[in-house]
């Protein structure tokens, strides 16, 4: 059984389930609310009904004052749907709306995908989870070694799990990574930072191309976009060099098998009389199976040259400078 929310003044509404707290519910639709540790601890999901009822989901430490409880203040993570709710609530409508975080995690679980590749699983404290907007990035340290930055390839919805991908790069942090790092050791990240979010108002078609690890960034927006429920294509166009591999392929083609909107073109890259990455024939691929250069959201991940070319190319197709969002692996 679930209740309808509607959050005030956004507009945004979701369903909550009889088994879960509304903050739950509202971070497994997409939806921004602010919050913290997620466990009552720290009163930032605060919020007042407005109208329905709610009921106890879990105790909390955090105490509200008793004129803030005669208004119906509540936490959301503490709380539970018992009848439809309208609810006031904070959110986060951009970047600079979630606050910089600083976390010590562990080490959950390693992937070690392919030799150039591995997938780290970081977990935060129960106290402290990671607030981010899909698309950020983070700082991950390693006490002793070296400091490097990581797009967050995991969905907001769940801020205790973080997901970082690592490619071989001769930099101390990532070849510290391949060479040591274990299940179970420590790290700090902080963050996140980065404005390569989603437009979760536009209802145009998306086209994503991603470089390599620059896959990452885009995982997190397809992963939020899928919470939001958007109605609109999404055809994701991922590059690795000859001799590399897809090392989530798996995982895009069941987007595609679960999603009637959702195109996964894995493609390779082909190398230039000068040894470098030839996009022209991926370029031309890609141009080929856009809708409408002009009518899309384009959403690029990869190296400068990379960026610059195919930003180059669907420009000089007809697709609007402002429709185009891009980024490369942060140093």
């Amino acid at each position: 059984m679930s209740f309808l929310v509607t959050l005030t003044p956004s507009g945004h509404t979701f369903e909550c389930e009889v088994n879960e707290s509304v903050l739950d519910a509202a971070l497994r639709s997409g939806i921004n609310l602010s919050y913290h540790c997620a466990t009552g601890g720290c009163g930032e999901c605060k919020a007042k009904i407005i109208e329905g009822r709610v009921e106890e989901y879990r105790h909390h430490d955090y105490v509200i004052p008793e004129a803030e409880k005669i208004a119906n203040t509540v936490l959301l993570c503490s709380v539970s749907a018992a009848s439809d709710l309208i609810v006031e609530a904070s959110e986060a409508a951009e970047a600079k709306d979630i606050p910089l975080q600083q976390i010590g995690v562990k080490i959950a679980k390693i992937d070690r995908v392919n030799d150039s590749s591995l997938v780290l699983h970081l977990r935060t404290p129960r106290s402290k989870t990671l607030r981010f907007l899909a698309g950020q990035y983070v700082q991950a340290s390693i006490p002793g070694v070296a400091a490097a930055n990581f797009y967050i390839a995991s969905c907001p919805c769940n801020g205790m799990v973080i997901q970082l991908h690592l490619q071989r790069s001769g930099h101390l942090f990532n070849e510290f990574a391949f060479a040591k790092l274990k299940v179970g050791d420590s790290m700090e990240i902080s963050g996140p930072f980065g404005d390569f979010t989603l437009d979760e108002a536009s209802r145009r078609p998306i086209v994503m191309v991603a470089e390599d690890t620059g896959f990452a960034p885009l995982k997190s927006l397809i992963e939020h976009a899928i919470a939001l429920d958007l109605p609109q294509s999404i055809q994701l166009y991922w590059m690795v060099e000859q001799g590399q591999t897809h090392y989530q392929d798996n995982y895009c083609r069941s987007w595609e098998d679960a999603l009637d909107v959702f195109v996964y073109h894995p493609l390779r890259l082909n190398k230039s009389a000068s040894g470098k990455n030839d996009y022209q024939a991926a370029s031309e691929f890609v141009l080929g199976r856009t809708p409408v250069e002009s009518e899309i959201d384009l959403y690029l991940a990869g190296g400068d040259r990379m960026l610059e070319f195919f930003r180059g190319a669907f420009v000089k197709k007809g697709t609007p400078a402002k429709r185009i969002r891009m980024v490369k692996q942060p140093a």
